[in-house]
């Protein structure tokens, strides 16, 4: 119980730099970026760290088929692969962050899109 009380106030003391990190993945989240893809390749959808979709490739060859319930069902592939990527990364940032920062592995960081 000790411990985690040490933990807990060594944590307070670094909320500053805690909030300054966090400041700054939040202004590269941007520049993050991930693309999916459905129909081998027909339908691309690339996102970007705010989870904004920046890209949507559609190919003709899909186009000529006509089929509006397909292509719908693409779009919402590649762009849920998408999203699952640019999430990874940013889990993957924030945990980066996070050890740099000295704290506990698995330890959520509010405010950031699409992690708890």
């Amino acid at each position: 119980m000790f411990k985690e009380i040490g933990q807990l106030a060594g944590m307070m003391g670094q909320m500053p730099r805690i909030r300054e990190e966090m400041e700054k993945l939040q202004q590269r989240l941007p520049q993050l970026t991930a693309e999916g893809d459905a129909g081998a390749g027909m339908v691309k959808v690339r996102v970007n760290g705010r989870l904004d979709v920046t890209a949507c490739v559609i190919s003709e060859e899909i186009m000529k088929l006509g089929d509006r319930e397909m292509l719908e069902d693409l779009i919402r592939g590649a762009t849920n692969q998408a999203i699952a990527k640019v999430r990874q990364q940013i889990a993957d940032e924030t945990a980066k962050m996070a050890s740099n920062l000295g704290l506990p592995p698995g330890m959520g960081l509010p405010g950031m899109p699409g992690l708890t």
